[in-house]
């Protein structure tokens, strides 16, 4: 397609409000606002995983967030009345824009809400719900959640499907990633560090990668987190930040989340860096926030993690994800759907998009923090040159012989009939 040249004070105008999105969002850092401290994870072993943790309203009364919330919502707002006076109501970037002012102030809400019963209802309408469908009539979250749980019960107690040993230091780790990254985004790119003040395995930023400072792992760790953290989480970021136009890109609000945990996972599998235990935490997280939305509380989920083998930690951890920013015996925070439904979404997405031949779709995905029902005007946006191609691709997307090839396959298999086949292997399985 050719690209028509635009205005140059248009071209301004989007640049001026993008920016000021991005600055305007700048002090929301919404994980951390939910976190427990570690003085409650101290007092919950203390008592022996027996009693509540000790959170409650006035927990977060004493944890003020880090802006003025009505300042901020009213910032937001502003910003939304001057893309639609400046751009329209129906100019395609513009949408974006609106849509991306109006989710931040429902953060900000959610923020507000801390504590209370409407903290967990602003979650689901941001980051959906464990009941939700993906289409009329298919199989939920939560029955998703249960299909995997039983097929990885199937090979729970296979001896060879065991997890290699973790030797592998904090240290070690950092020196591992940085090498890797490096050959795919440059020397001085990316940094890797090791850090004391993360819950995580490792956490990504901008530009850099944190990996904390006790953990051990092993190979297959470092992989996942090579391809998870680096080449997707790190990778749109810098694509993002690479947009001369569309600086808005560069940051992501809760309806990326999805595309971008998606985009993750799906590279952890297509890169074969996914593993059985990697998949049962995904599968536990999605589980038990089903569960906290059926009305368990705290220790009901705590259970359940000891159940599955965890130690009283790593259930703390675990059980905590789903309860921040919440009550120990509230609704849930249910960012934690996003890594299957959005490997869902996703994999349906690029299938699609291989079936209808619009394979140039497809590395849209990675020019930002992009979301899917973006793609199409995303599309648009780069013939009109207000949106520039990513610069950064992990290789299997570089070159999509192979994973188009994968999802013809693929496309071909759904159309067969699993009980079907299951009869006729009977005798040779």
């Amino acid at each position: 397609m050719t690209r028509r040249k635009l205005p140059d004070d248009y071209q301004k105008t989007i640049r001026a409000l993008s920016d000021r999105i991005v600055q305007a969002q700048t002090p929301i850092r919404v994980l951390d606002a939910v976190k427990w401290d570690d003085s409650v994870r101290q007092g919950f072993l203390k008592h022996k995983g027996k009693a509540m943790p000790a959170v409650d309203r006035g927990y977060y009364d004493s944890r003020p967030l880090a802006f003025d919330s009505a300042e901020k919502k009213l910032e937001f707002q502003n910003i939304e009345r001057d893309i639609t006076r400046h751009l329209g109501q129906f100019n395609p970037v513009g949408q974006i824009m609106r849509r991306m002012c109006k989710e931040y102030r429902m953060v900000i809400r959610m923020l507000e809400a801390r504590g209370t019963a409407d903290f967990g209802l602003i979650s689901q309408e941001l980051y959906g719900a464990a009941s939700d469908a993906f289409h009329a009539g298919d199989p939920t979250l939560a029955d998703l959640g249960l299909m995997l749980s039983d097929y990885l019960n199937n090979i729970a107690h296979r001896g060879d499907l065991k997890d290699e040993a973790k030797s592998l230091t904090a240290k070690d780790a950092v020196s591992l990633l940085q090498s890797r990254l490096a050959e795919v985004f440059g020397d001085d790119t990316i940094r890797v560090f090791e850090s004391d003040g993360i819950v995580a395995d490792a956490a990504a930023g901008a530009d850099y990668i944190k990996v904390r400072a006790d953990a051990m792992f092993n190979e297959r760790d470092v992989r996942a987190l090579e391809v998870h953290e680096g080449l997707v989480h790190v990778g749109t970021t810098l694509n993002g930040q690479n947009q001369p136009i569309c600086t808005f890109l560069s940051k992501g609000p809760p309806s990326s989340t999805v595309t971008q945990e998606g985009l993750a996972i799906l590279m952890e599998v297509i890169a074969f860096a996914s593993y059985p235990t990697r998949l049962r935490k995904l599968t536990n997280r999605t589980r038990a926030i089903h569960m906290a939305e059926e009305g368990a509380d705290f220790l009901e989920v705590y259970h359940f993690y000891r159940e599955q083998g965890y130690d009283m930690e790593e259930s703390y951890g675990s059980a905590s994800r789903v309860f921040r920013g919440s009550l120990p015996n509230g609704l849930p925070f249910t960012k934690d759907l996003s890594y299957l439904k959005g490997f869902i979404l996703i994999y349906n997405y690029i299938q699609l998009a291989v079936r209808k031949g619009k394979l140039e779709q497809i590395p849209l995905l990675f020019c930002g923090k992009t979301t899917l029902e973006d793609t199409r005007t995303l599309r648009q946006l780069v013939d009109e040159g207000l949106v520039v191609p990513p610069k950064y691709l992990p290789p299997q997307f570089r070159d999509l012989n192979a994973l188009s090839a994968w999802m013809c396959f693929s496309n071909f298999l759904n159309h067969l009939s699993l009980d079907r086949i299951e009869a006729d292997y009977a005798n040779i399985l």
